[in-house]
């Protein structure tokens, strides 16, 4: 991540380590690894119990530079995955996804986001667009507003937008957005 600038004083004498430091340093910060934050990653829902990745996999990266995220989650279902009961309502349960950092809050609402479920079991991928959104997690999450091609509500849920979930089905986001800091 890129760091402030040093605030240069007249008569100060300019040293390799400081150039190091705001030139090369500060460059470099633009090639630099991935941040993984799958540790933090959040995967609920807005109604009823939430989700639990069980056995399942989360991976989750960022880079951030400047303040341009780009984002990648790849969530993969495992066999004791257990997927929240939309109160009642499985339909209902919209998830959503955290992301790394706080966006904007002229970003909120943009929907931009590219999002593929993969249902492995009956090899079908099914695109959708979502959204940054400031509610249901502190650094702001991803949810769902559209899939093409599904008669259902616009939701990501147990049983949309494929029947159903199980083991191995992956869903994968990328995106970017504009951080709030």
């Amino acid at each position: 991540m890129t760091f402030a600038p040093r605030t240069w004083v007249v008569g100060e004498v300019v040293t390799a380590a400081l150039l190091n430091q705001e030139i090369r340093d500060q460059f470099n910060t633009f090639f630099g690894a991935w941040t993984d934050y799958s540790g933090t990653f959040v995967w609920g829902a807005e109604v009823g119990s939430q989700p639990a990745i069980g056995n399942g996999t989360i991976v989750a990266r960022y880079l951030k530079v400047g303040r341009t995220v780009d984002y990648l989650h790849r969530i993969t279902m495992g066999s004791t995955t257990t997927y929240g009961d939309g109160g009642g309502t499985p339909s209902a349960a919209n998830y959503y996804f955290s992301l790394p950092v706080a966006p904007s809050s002229t970003w909120s609402g943009h929907r931009s986001q590219t999002v593929v479920w993969r249902d492995d079991s009956a090899s079908l991928n099914q695109i959708g667009v979502g959204v940054v959104s400031t509610v249901n997690h502190a650094n702001g999450s991803l949810r769902q507003i559209s899939t093409p091609g599904t008669a259902s509500a616009p939701f990501w849920d147990s049983v949309a937008p494929f029947a159903s979930l199980a083991a191995s089905d992956v869903f994968y986001h990328q995106g970017r957005y504009e951080a709030a800091a």
